[in-house]
């Protein structure tokens, strides 16, 4: 827990007069904030197994230390035998501390993991937001490899309070993600 308080402390002693100087705000409520995370994992295959559902479910908590959710279909499609309120994936929205929690846990532990890692892209959405996509679960260290049966990926999307990608980019960049166009990483 003591990680949460020091990423916040962070971020109010060190990235908001960073980005007060970088981007010249008059005031420090000006400055953009991480407003949440948002993990989904769209499971596809779970049509045709319903059990993969119920590992996503328990792999997605056990990642988030949230309970995740299922997500229904919302129409009909004929071509991938789908369903209107069919389950077809699951998500967690992280806010506060829990968000805080994860991020570190994502900056420091998991991305490292990745196999051939060189940083994630630079591009972010137009309003400040980045999503990120992750290729396998197991680069988490709460997953048993052991135990998996298949290989799920997931987008995780960082909700900022940011205007422009400028803003966005420069606050995840301080916050700690390893963005391809930085020096630092090899």
């Amino acid at each position: 827990m003591s990680t949460v308080i020091n990423l916040k402390e962070d971020y109010i002693n060190r990235i908001v007069p960073a980005l007060v100087e970088e981007f010249s705000y008059t005031s420090v409520m000006e400055v953009p904030r991480l407003t949440k995370i948002s993990i989904n994992q769209g499971l596809g295959i779970a049509i045709a197994d319903k059990k993969i559902l119920d590992v996503a479910v328990e792999e997605l908590s056990a990642i988030t230390g949230q309970k995740a959710v299922i997500t229904y279909s919302k129409k009909d499609i004929s071509n991938f035998k789908l369903r209107k309120k069919m389950p077809i994936g699951v998500r967690v929205t992280l806010r506060n501390d829990k968000m805080y929690e994860f991020l570190e846990r994502l900056v420091r532990v998991a991305l490292p993991r990745t196999r051939d890692f060189r940083g994630i892209n630079a591009k972010l959405d137009g309003r400040g937001n980045y999503t990120l996509g992750i290729q396998e679960q197991i680069i988490f260290p709460e997953i048993n490899i052991d135990k998996i049966s298949k290989v799920l990926g997931m987008n995780i999307t960082f909700v900022t309070s940011a205007e422009t990608d400028e803003e966005g980019y420069a606050l995840l960049r301080e916050f700690g993600l390893p963005f391809k166009t930085d020096k630092n990483t090899k």
